[in-house]
């Protein structure tokens, strides 16, 4: 067994590195939240290269004494507790005292600051876990830490890193995140020596919001304000009818620390239940105030995950209140628009959105959920946002099952399967009586061996689904030029990506130019796309290049992906089809590789077969049972 020794306090320092500081990012967020502890009024942020070359942070808060600039760089040395007790009760932001050491142990790290008290300020400068000096130097009152020479001392860490743009991404995104949630501090941040962010004191959160995210979101949002036995909800929200297509605008602060919790998340999304689509998340900006003895702080190395005492209280108060302030607002929307479309003289079109009201019943809300629109299929043509797809060949790529060499095969294979799992059909589709098109977008046809139900928009979705795969595997789509390019929105991270994969977006019909720092011009869209929708499907393909789901390095699979999101883009129109038409779509249907499920992995049929007809209307006698018809 080996022998336990304990480690010096260099390779303690990178342990406890490697915990804090996982990115030039998190640099940025500890020496914030000092600056913030400070009484900071003013912060400027200055990084270089992503962080790798410089990362300086200059404040103008209450500075540091020589005795305790010393002390902060030792391990475990704060100001903010006292005892274990006062654990309990935690209003700063920081309170371990391990981010300075730290960060000391795997840099050059130079501390400069002074207090109002002093004629001069105090100079230390450690290299790799090294003091280097100790010396006075000119300084106003305040703190300005510069690292340089990030993770000298460990190389390894810096394979992890990736690419400049992508660790400036994430400092610009965690600098807007404390800027948030400190409107009355003023923010500059600089990069690679260009001013990219600059936010004087702003007076309300939402001036702070409409400089960082821009004046159309700040126009969507609504103020909330509620309290209730030493809860506090405070901040801004998305109107009925605004949803995102990922949780990255769902902003939240506890006592204005910016933290990720599903508590919090969970609420958010019941509150909007029936006022945005299945599938979009609310925009929103909150804050949550809280007793810090219901809260505990200390359950991740990097203070981004917090624990309530009482979840479901605060779960509770939060949907409560929410639901409160936006309860009006749906109201005025839907007298406003009933006032509208009554007003309007007959014949013309009454395209008013209408948000939903509440339902109290639950049934009705997974009704409405559940609704779609109708499909029309026109024979030869598919239909994708109002537009026609004219029918390309798709080449012969049937299943050896469906082969004429398999013609042999009996239809009494399939008598005993279950209804629920489709079977090969027979060869000859010509074979196949249709009998009637229901309600709900269905088809019944008549087989040799039993009856199948063809849905209209699972078949639909698949046959749409490789005919653009095909065409996007065999040539680059075409681009159809815009008339007035249309500009949009994205944030740090989202743009670094966006920028990545321009040449895949371009392969498939868009064509997108930069347009200043985190801003985009849709100059060009496929044929098949309206310019109306052109953001939002921006938006959702980003959402998904954020979830890993489309990948230059995984071309076939980011295709796929691209291909299921142009399907949320068909709008299907009518109920029920004529007899050509469903006979039109199934031939179309399996003339697919893989006519069995839709692009979204419903089944396309169901085959219920005699046999299970018989024996649903037990029409199967057991041997030596009397045959009462007789």
């Amino acid at each position: 067994m080996a022998v336990i020794r304990i480690l010096p306090d260099k390779v303690a320092n990178q342990i406890a590195a490697g915990e804090v500081i996982e990115r030039p990012a998190s640099i940025v967020k500890e020496l914030l939240e000092n600056s913030l502890d400070a009484g900071a009024t003013k912060i400027e942020i200055e990084f270089k290269n992503g962080g790798r070359s410089l990362i300086k942070i200059e404040d103008n808060g209450s500075g540091m004494s020589r005795e305790d600039a010393l002390l902060s760089i030792e391990r475990h040395a704060t100001s903010k507790i006292k005892n274990a007790g006062d654990l309990d009760s935690i209003t700063s932001f920081g309170f371990r005292g391990e981010a300075l050491p730290s960060m000391a142990s795997i840099c050059r790290f130079l501390l400069q600051t002074r207090t109002e008290n002093e004629d001069h300020g105090t100079e230390i400068l450690v290299n790799g876990g090294k003091v280097v000096h100790v010396k006075e130097c000119g300084m106003p009152v305040g703190t300005r830490i510069a690292i340089t020479q990030l993770f000298n001392s460990v190389p390894a860490r810096r394979k992890f890193l990736k690419t400049d743009r992508t660790e400036a991404a994430h400092v610009i995104q965690n600098s807007r995140l404390y800027a948030l949630a400190n409107p009355q501090v003023s923010f500059t941040l600089i990069e690679d020596s260009r001013t990219i962010f600059q936010s004087p004191v702003c007076p309300t959160l939402l001036e702070r919001v409409t400089e960082i995210f821009g004046k159309q979101i700040g126009q969507q949002l609504l103020p909330i304000e509620s309290e209730d036995q030493g809860l506090g909800l405070s901040g801004l929200i998305g109107k009925p009818g605004v949803g995102r297509s990922s949780k990255h605008e769902m902003i939240t602060f506890v006592n204005h620390r910016p933290v990720d919790n599903r508590t919090i998340g969970y609420a958010l999304i019941e509150s909007y239940h029936t006022l945005i689509p299945k599938g979009r998340y609310p925009l929103a900006f909150l804050f949550l105030d809280i007793d810090p003895a219901g809260i505990d702080v200390n359950v991740h190395p990097a203070k981004k995950e917090i624990r309530f005492r009482d979840e479901g209280r605060v779960r509770s108060f939060i949907i409560r209140s929410i639901m409160e302030h936006l309860r009006p607002k749906e109201a005025s929307m839907i007298t406003s628009s009933s006032s509208v479309s009554n007003k309007m003289p007959s014949g013309q079109s009454k395209n008013i959105p209408v948000v939903p009201p509440s339902r109290s019943s639950s049934a009705e809300v997974k009704s409405i959920e559940k609704r779609d629109k109708p499909m029309r299929i026109v024979e030869g043509k598919s239909m994708v946002k109002g537009k026609d797809i004219k029918s390309q060949p798709i080449p012969e790529i049937l299943p050896k099952s469906r082969t004429p060499e398999n013609k042999s095969a009996k239809s009494s294979d399939r008598t005993e399967k279950s209804m629920e799992s489709p079977t090969v059909p027979p060869n000859n589709i010509s074979e196949w009586r249709h009998l009637n098109s229901i309600k709900g977008g269905y088809s019944l046809f008549e087989t040799v061996s039993g009856l199948v139900v063809l849905d209209h928009r699972s078949a639909h979705e698949r046959v749409l689904f490789e005919r653009l795969k095909v065409q996007y595997e065999t040539s680059a789509s075409a681009t159809q030029k815009l008339l007035l390019s249309v500009p949009f929105e994205l944030d740090p991270i989202e743009s670094v990506m966006l920028a990545d994969h321009q040449s895949f977006f371009g392969r498939h019909g868009f064509e997108i130019a930069p347009f200043g720092r985190n801003f985009f011009r849709i100059e060009g869209i496929p044929s098949w796309l309206e310019p109306g929708k052109a953001e939002d499907f921006m938006r959702e393909a980003v959402n998904l290049i954020r979830q890993g789901r489309i990948s230059e390095a995984k071309p076939d699979l980011a295709t796929n992906e691209l291909v299921r999101l142009v399907l949320k883009q068909t709008v299907f129109e009518g109920d029920e089809v004529k007899p050509k038409e469903a006979v039109s779509l199934l031939e179309q249907l399996f003339a697919c590789q893989n006519p069995h499920t839709s692009a979204s992995g419903r089944p396309t049929y169901i085959e219920i077969s005699k046999g299970e007809l018989d024996r649903r209307f037990q029409k199967r006698l057991s041997r030596g049972q009397l045959d009462v018809d007789k």
